[in-house]
């Protein structure tokens, strides 16, 4: 209710007081109404002379239009969007189910490449929406965006974390579980990447002329022991023993602690490793874990002219399977332990580097049966000798 002066107008229940208008700095009107609802007296603001464009004739239609319920009341509208927003901040939108999903799962590993592959590729699609709102349309078109610039992997990630967000959500009783299939992109996981002989030597002659002993030896470690990136990267002097002989793995990719055996190639590697003050075998800024390396390995990639599609670090674990399983000394259940795979199936991309080492123990069998006919022949013949004798 206004302090001021009132003035009548010629509608009733019209009336406004003297202001000053902001933007022109003269004199303006300011419009209010009263009228009466439910047997209660409301009063209301109509508007300003200049800004709002207001007539006495205006504020008594608004009056008229309060007064029918065909207009809601300044306080009806403040209410109905409280009520809107209510609903709005109740709703479970993938936005806000992914925040409780990241909450729930704040132990995982792969939480900081989730909210990576959340923010970059879910969240401007689909984050306003409910779960009931997402058709397969809004899926396809963000399945058919991503590959065209991505490969069928990193989309299949993608679409598998929407998955795990909504079941999560649904497992929890917050929303319902996506009301149709979602279409996977092919992914070839038996792709494997070796090196020749040949490129092997470059390789190893570029790391040993490059300046960055760090780099160099988490290469080496990765081509004689088969560990993982961020297993080199999180790897402490206290996970080594010299005195048995063994590397500890903590919180490898499958989640239980593994031991692998310290070779003597890798014992000598570490022996003559630079040590400090870190707890780190390779340390990073300030002697922390180490996050990145790659400039050093991609130059050393590059002088040793290894492909551009090679990837130095994964690429050397590959090469150690690789060699491991052609050599035909080495079973698929030792190279899944070596591996520290969690399940043989993940190994068994390696399985057909066996193929000419079985064809070769296959072929013995002739060469088997053969001496075996020959050599009873033989004795056959010396048995009649004898015998004539």
């Amino acid at each position: 209710m206004p302090a001021f002066e009132r003035f009548k107008t010629n509608y009733p229940g019209v009336y406004y007081i003297n202001g000053t208008s902001v933007a022109k700095g003269k004199p303006e009107r300011i419009y209010y109404f009263r009228y009466r609802k439910n047997g209660k007296l409301i009063e209301e603001k109509a508007g300003r002379q200049f800004q709002d464009d207001m007539t006495s004739a205006k504020a008594a239609n608004l009056r008229a239009l309060r007064i029918s319920g065909e207009l809601l009341s300044n306080k009806e509208r403040r209410k109905v969007k409280d009520e809107e927003k209510q609903e709005r901040d109740n709703r479970w939108t993938m936005n806000r189910l992914f925040q409780y999903f990241v909450e729930g799962k704040s132990h995982l590993k792969s939480l900081k490449d989730d909210k990576i592959r959340y923010r970059l590729h879910l969240q401007d699609i689909l984050g306003g929406k409910e779960i009931d709102e997402i058709s397969p349309f809004d899926v396809d078109r963000i399945r058919v965006s991503l590959l065209k610039n991505h490969r069928p992997a990193t989309v299949k990630q993608v679409l598998v974390l929407l998955k795990r967000i909504i079941n999560y959500g649904a497992g929890k009783g917050l929303c319902n579980s996506l009301g149709f299939k979602v279409e996977m992109p092919k992914v070839d996981n038996l792709i494997t990447e070796d090196l020749s002989p040949s490129q092997l030597n470059d390789l190893l002659s570029a790391i040993d002329e490059d300046h960055d002993i760090h780099a160099g030896n988490i290469m080496k470690m990765a081509l004689y022991t088969g560990m993982r990136r961020s297993e080199l990267f999180r790897l402490q002097w206290s996970d080594v023993n010299f005195r048995t002989g063994f590397i500890t793995i903590n919180n490898p990719k499958g989640g239980k602690s593994a031991k692998i055996p310290l070779n003597s190639t890798a014992r000598k590697i570490l022996d003559n490793h630079p040590k400090s003050d870190s707890p780190y075998v390779f340390p990073g800024v300030k002697g922390k874990q180490r996050i990145d390396c790659r400039d050093s390995i991609n130059r050393i990639k590059r002088r040793a002219g290894l492909p551009k599609d090679f990837r130095p670090l994964h690429g050397l674990r590959h090469v150690y399977a690789s060699m491991l399983a052609s050599s035909g000394q080495v079973d698929m259940y030792t190279l899944q332990k070596l591996l520290t795979h969690k399940s043989p199936l993940m190994t068994q991309r390696y399985a057909h580097l066996r193929d000419d080492t079985l064809k070769r123990a296959s072929n013995l069998m002739g060469d088997l049966v053969e001496q075996a006919i020959n050599g009873s022949q033989e004795k056959k013949v010396v048995g009649i000798d004898d015998y004539n004798k």
